[in-house]
């Protein structure tokens, strides 16, 4: 089902720190929710009306296309914002936001394509997601053909396949979908699909340990027909081995800002109970131990670090500096494995109340654990730097 949002009209010319002030006044909201939506299972499609209307859905859509046309440095604050309060309707928003910034950036994207997702995202809020993993497959960033087929028809292209963890499945207007033509010498690339065509099926399969709100179930296509003109790019298999820098550097950037938001709700909390925590048997706050104010010191470290890693590399994108894609994935590395260890550390301090469902620092390790599987992963971004620096 694709979710129903009430149409008001954009608003052109806010200002960055009006955008972000908007973002953090939704997350009170948005935090009151999440402990719901990951109980159940369900995405919270009340925050996306909220964003809606708060203009925020088209964040990264151009000015000239009724949008914000935010860069780096801006959208990953925003994302940061609302994942302090909720990382899977961040991680929805996310993926939302690298389409258009990306589209908006690439000399392959048909602009009439583009402009329609645009208008589609301004005027009526429409949610678009990539879909790229499949059940023999997994991700297509560790190579290999996807079993997606698009077959080319007289009356259009004929889509078959089966797509895992396509995050936001639920409420999603458009899919971006990875799949193989079936030519003799096949190419490979994306074509867009319009949600809930015929033969369109959503399997509600996500039942996760973290972001369980994301929606990320499994989509089926049996025969789907899409007009011949919605064919985004293909090429041939080869020439997608090479990362291009700036898909690189919004998922580096963006999905770090995600897995840092879910860390800082982390600190938060265990500063609260650290200064309200207090024990018979010590008589004064827990704050008052040094060894709970030097484990303290080391979670603002690794924070601090990941502040000075993501606005960096945003800030140079945006003034035209753009990251290799080596150094995007050292940055989602870091920034995640800071963010996990920082989480860790707070739990330490905590014992048994961190772990209890009523407390979020529970669903916060949950949640932060997913940025060590999230593309790019550490191994491939360790190996692929090895090689680099051996000239391999």
């Amino acid at each position: 089902m694709v979710a129903a949002i009430e149409r008001t009209a954009p608003q052109p010319g806010v200002g960055e720190g009006e955008l972000l002030a908007r973002a953090q006044k939704l997350t009170p909201l948005f935090a009151e929710r999440a402990v719901v939506h990951d109980r159940d299972g369900t995405v919270a499609f009340e925050n996306f009306q909220d964003l809606f209307d708060a203009g925020l859905l088209s964040l990264t859509v151009p000015v000239t296309l009724g949008g914000h046309g935010a860069g780096a440095r801006m959208t990953s604050r925003v994302l940061g914002a609302v994942a302090q309060a909720d990382p899977s309707t961040a991680l929805i928003l996310i993926m939302h936001y690298i389409q258009h910034f990306v589209m908006a950036r690439s000399s392959e994207y048909p602009p009439r394509l583009a402009r329609k997702l645009a208008r589609d995202s301004v005027e009526a809020g429409a949610l678009i997601n990539t879909l790229r993993v499949e059940p023999a497959l997994g991700s297509p960033s560790r190579g290999g053909l996807p079993e997606t087929v698009a077959r080319r028809t007289e009356t259009g292209w004929r889509l078959t396949g089966h797509k895992i963890y396509s995050t936001g499945a639920p409420i999603l207007k458009w899919y971006s979908v990875w799949a193989r033509t079936d030519e003799d010498e096949s190419r490979v690339g994306m074509f867009l699909v319009p949600a809930g065509l015929p033969g369109t099926r959503i399997l509600e399969t996500w039942d996760h340990l973290g972001l369980r709100a994301s929606g990320s179930h499994d989509v089926i296509f049996e025969d789907v027909v899409i007009p011949l003109d919605y064919e985004i790019v293909l090429r041939q298999p080869a020439a997608w081995r090479v990362q291009d820098p700036t898909q690189a550097l919004v998922h580096g950037v963006f999905v770090g800002a995600i897995y840092d938001g879910i860390a800082q709700a982390a600190r938060d909390w265990i500063v609260d109970f650290l200064k309200t925590r207090t024990p018979s048997s010590l008589g004064a706050p827990l704050s008052t131990l040094p060894r709970a104010q030097e484990i303290l010191g080391g979670i603002e470290a690794k924070l601090q670090i990941n502040a000075r890693l993501i606005d960096s590399a945003a800030r140079d994108f945006d003034e035209g500096i753009v990251p290799t894609s080596a150094e995007s994935n050292i940055i989602k590395l870091t920034v995640t494995n800071n963010a996990v260890a920082a989480v860790e550390d707070a739990l330490s301090l905590s014992s048994n109340h961190g772990l209890s469902r009523s407390n979020p620092l529970e669903r916060h390790y949950r949640d932060v654990l997913c940025g060590r599987v999230h593309t790019p992963q550490d191994d491939a971004t360790r190996i692929a730097a090895g090689r680099l620096a051996l000239g391999l």
